[in-house]
């Protein structure tokens, strides 16, 4: 008997259902990836057309050609022309009417803005003795002059105390040195106009005392010499808006010898003179703000006393006018005539003095008085 094989296993040609998935998984995978990069692809497209878009939109050389102007008033107008027929004439009519209506029309109030790095003015000024600088001070009015300064020490040695719990080192002494010295620097800066430097040497209160009237002006200021040393003749101190807003002022008093020249615009001398020392005695007050640590100590002003004797007159350059001319005219057209030099009227003669005309032949008339008699008066404004 022969041996029995067994049948050879058959493999069938047709894949399973889990074979079939095992062997077309990576091709889906793959086919998945590139339909998502495409479809990310299409967004991209989509946004940056888009974008594209907009900025297109946004670009200021597309909109200037569609862009309208429309004129707006953003200025206040100084000046307003009033209306032809005003239904109110008069402010007060205004005013009843609006509350008549129930419109409260608020109170305009003028505040004034102050200034809390210098007072206003000089407190308590000191009255210079009548005399001052020619009297001498071993004579009896000398000696009176010195026991009324010995009675108002009292209130300056108060205010000097106040002044050392801010400067411990204050005396016046040296004070008095070094208020000359800001006194010559001040006036030198204002011959030069260097106003910065000028604000730092005089208070907001001196400041346009100094400068005004000086735009077109020329000055011409020296120091010459001191002729007595400075001393100090009163310190006051006081306090402002409150107790601890404190401000100091010494009053100094310089004998100096000066010279002052003032020149207008067409450089013509209005007033004293550059060779011409003058002997000036002058009261000038020192102020400073001693609530302040970083104040300083600047000229606040100077004290006239009232027998002081006036002033010198200022020579001013005025323009003459000149004769009135019509369209059709020019200047050198129009023949001026010379100024005829005013006769001086002759003296009546008392009736003791009165003489008949007959007695003196050879006396000349006014009206035949020769040129060399009649002398003309000059008038300088």
């Amino acid at each position: 008997m022969g041996t029995m094989l067994a049948p050879r296993p058959e493999f069938s040609t047709l894949p399973s259902s889990a074979s079939e998935a095992r062997l077309h998984a990576p091709s889906m995978q793959f086919v998945s990836k590139m339909a998502a990069s495409m479809q990310l692809n299409m967004a991209k497209a989509a946004l940056r057309v888009s974008l594209q878009g907009v900025e297109c939109l946004l670009n200021p050389a597309r909109l200037a050609a569609s862009s309208l102007i429309i004129p707006v008033r953003t200025k206040k107008r100084h000046f307003i022309p009033p209306s032809v027929n005003p239904k109110y004439l008069t402010p007060e009519e205004h005013k009843r009417r609006a509350r008549a209506a129930g419109i409260v029309i608020p109170h305009e109030r003028l505040v004034r803005p102050i200034n809390i790095s210098c007072t206003a003015g000089i407190f308590d000024p000191y009255v210079p003795p009548e005399g001052d600088a020619r009297i001498s001070s071993l004579s009896k009015e000398g000696l009176k002059q010195r026991v009324e300064q010995v009675k108002q020490s009292a209130a300056s040695q108060l205010a000097i105390r106040k002044i050392k719990d801010y400067i411990p080192d204050f005396n016046t002494k040296f004070f008095a040195e070094t208020a000359q010295e800001i006194f010559i620097e001040a006036h030198n800066n204002l011959t030069n106009f260097d106003r910065h430097k000028l604000h730092a040497l005089v208070t907001e209160r001196c400041f346009p005392e100094m400068v005004r009237g000086n735009r077109y002006k020329t000055i011409r200021w020296h120091f010459v010499e001191s002729l007595e040393p400075p001393r100090v003749v009163q310190v006051r101190s006081t306090d402002m808006v409150n107790k601890g807003n404190l401000y100091g002022q010494v009053t100094v008093r310089m004998h100096t010898r000066q010279t002052l020249a003032i020149y207008d615009r067409f450089g013509r001398l209005m007033y004293g003179g550059e060779e011409t020392p003058k002997d000036v005695l002058e009261y000038v007050v020192l102020e400073r703000h001693l609530g302040n640590p970083y104040g300083a100590w600047r000229l606040h002003g100077k004290i006239v006393p009232s027998w002081a004797p006036p002033k010198d007159s200022v020579t001013k350059t005025v323009m003459i006018p000149g004769p009135t001319l019509d369209l059709s005219q020019e200047y050198e057209e129009v023949s001026i005539p010379p100024a005829t030099p005013p006769q001086a009227t002759p003296p009546q003669a008392t009736p003791a003095q009165a003489t008949p005309p007959q007695a003196i032949p050879a006396q000349a008339t006014p009206a035949q008085a020769t040129p060399a008699q009649a002398t003309p008066v000059l008038q300088i404004v």
